[in-house]
């Protein structure tokens, strides 16, 4: 699942973008992490970031990054699935359209799961999570939130929303690439292997909603 640098920039564009698929905590060592998903676990320290997006400039930076460690990876993989609960969980409040209120209640629900279950290994596997010094997640968490809170409500949020859920979704399958290329613990990357699917899912499931919104808007 390895991929080359240039690919990897896409990990860190503009909108939470959330997620992810992971979000294991931007905290080197604490515990108690709270989501939108509302289940308690030992966790690193919660960072809210929402989503994946960031200047094409920053996107370069960090395509040159030096392998992840396996605590980097945690982090990371923590800080997305974070972030793409608590875009889920705001854009509950702001969306109109009935498919894209049932797209961010399950992504709400999935990735708070993905996130249970990464939080979970780095427990068992006594990995603390400690995000990369250029942290991509945290910097595109930001960049998103911002960008959902000034979208206003109704329509004009349903596309901006779909739009960043697209961007963050492929950026996660790239991190998650890379992630799974970095590490050489088998059941990280065994982790990283059955959460996949799931942000495919999420990714097709955004592009059939973008697609569709789209043509009502035109």
């Amino acid at each position: 699942m390895d991929t080359d640098l240039a690919r990897h920039a896409r990990y860190i564009l503009t909108a939470a973008a959330w997620l992810g698929i992971l979000s294991m905590g931007a905290c080197k060592g604490k515990t108690n992490t709270s989501d939108t998903g509302r289940v308690e676990t030992p966790a690193a320290t919660d960072t809210g970031m929402s989503g994946m997006a960031a200047p094409a400039d920053t996107a370069k930076a960090a395509a040159t990054n030096a392998a992840y460690t396996d605590p980097n990876i945690v982090a990371l993989l923590d800080e997305a699935n974070k972030a793409d609960s608590a875009a889920g969980a705001f854009a509950l409040t702001k969306a109109a359209d009935p498919g894209v209120k049932l797209f961010a209640k399950m992504m709400m629900g999935e990735h708070h799961a993905l996130r249970v279950q990464g939080l979970a290994l780095a427990k068992k596997l006594k990995i603390t999570p400690e995000p990369p010094t250029n942290d991509p997640v945290q910097t595109a968490g930001s960049s998103e939130m911002s960008a959902l809170q000034s979208a206003g409500t109704g329509a004009a949020f349903d596309k901006a929303y779909i739009d960043q859920e697209v961007t963050i979704h492929k950026a996660v399958l790239d991190l998650a690439d890379k992630a799974h290329g970095d590490t050489q613990t088998a059941e990280l990357k065994s982790l990283i292997e059955k959460a996949k699917p799931t942000i495919q899912k999420h990714l097709d499931k955004a592009e059939a909603l973008q697609k569709k919104l789209e043509k009502t808007t035109t």
